[in-house]
């Protein structure tokens, strides 16, 4: 079992903190209800590559140490997601940072564990001449998710090019990337705004991909994270989403540092068995198919790194969100206690 596994390589004192964390869970158990072994731990994600991992951590019985039984779930867009944490249907949340950021100030228990998702945005568009935003004014591009993380993205970087994304593109606003793949797909439009895996899969059905002549041929036009940095200067990495957890188990730290380590560890597993956990993902999210899957893991910009090591990212990101529309964040910076602490967890970034 990977948990084992890791405490017996990671040396004698490594050991004997887990065992005193263990033995610190018993006596809490003992004396709180809340801290009791749940019969159930439900992980939640979207039809995206953020939800990989917690797909293998369930089917892997990486966590079976702190439940009885772990299943993933999936939520279909932002507004059935915000649904989930308010009613309390999920215990771990795979979400973007703008709605972790939102509930928690509008008060929902819950903390931020890590951001996983760096790079995911593609425009992909029926143009081969398409490559920056400027090259879209006057055109209509098929845009997921009004008012959250891609359309977010999206406006940011056009207003930064002076383009305003209300006026000069018409933005034609869908449920999810995947309606706005089946747009580009039944050629309804020729650009649209995609995140992976949905650009991977517009690709595999299209010309560009030799398995279709009815599709058309379609091209990753433009990479929004090479735009972001070219815009705002630094790294091609925009801090998109990540994972929380919810109601009492966020105040579990033992149970948090394991399910930070388990992200890592399964997203590790995931990258070099893309082919495998394609196939696993796809079972859970029917909608998606295996190959594309493995492709967007191929070209996704994956990299764990704790919440609280990812603040300073967070933090200039939300502040450009408090000046452009203060309620995206729910009006205000985080706190600390925003942040989870994921101490003696491993991490890829």
């Amino acid at each position: 079992m990977p948990s084992r596994r890791s405490f017996l390589a990671s040396g004698a004192a490594a050991l004997g903190a887990a065992l005193a964390g263990r033995n610190a869970r018993s006596a809490g158990a003992a004396g709180d209800a809340r801290f009791a072994r749940p019969g159930k731990l439900t992980l939640a994600g979207p039809p995206a590559s953020v939800s990989n991992p917690l797909v293998h951590m369930a089917e892997s019985g990486a966590l079976a140490d702190l439940a009885d039984e772990v299943r993933f779930v999936g939520w279909r867009d932002p507004d059935q997601l915000r649904l989930m944490a308010l009613e309390g249907k999920a215990d771990v949340l795979a979400m973007p940072v703008n709605v972790a950021a939102n509930l928690y100030n509008r008060g929902t228990k819950l903390r931020l564990v890590n951001v996983s998702v760096w790079g995911i945005l593609w425009v992909v568009s029926r143009d081969p001449d398409v490559h920056t935003l400027g090259d879209l004014v006057g055109k209509e591009v098929a845009m997921p998710f009004r008012g959250d993380m891609p359309d977010i993205v999206f406006g940011l970087l056009a207003e930064r090019e002076g383009i305003d994304p209300r006026k000069d593109i018409r933005l034609r606003y869908v449920a999810s990337p995947i309606d706005a793949m089946q747009l580009l797909l039944m050629r309804r439009v020729d650009h649209a705004l995609l995140a992976e895996p949905a650009v991977s899969m517009a690709l595999r059905k299209s010309g560009s991909f030799p398995v279709s002549i009815i599709a058309p041929e379609l091209h990753r036009a433009v990479d929004l994270q090479q735009e972001w940095a070219r815009a705002f200067g630094g790294d091609a990495r925009i801090p998109q989403a990540g994972i929380a957890v919810l109601g009492a188990l966020r105040d579990r730290s033992d149970a948090v540092a394991r399910i930070a380590d388990e992200y890592s560890r399964s997203l590790a597993w995931c990258e070099a068995n893309a082919q495998a956990c394609g196939a696993s993902v796809a079972k859970q999210v029917p909608m998606l198919s295996a190959e594309a899957i493995a492709d967007a893991i191929e070209h996704g910009h994956m990299d764990v790194v704790p919440a609280g090591r990812a603040r300073p990212a967070l933090e200039a990101l939300y502040r450009m969100l408090l000046q452009k529309s203060p309620g995206l964040v729910g009006g205000r910076l985080p706190p600390a206690d925003f942040y989870a602490s994921t101490a003696g967890a491993n991490a890829t970034g």
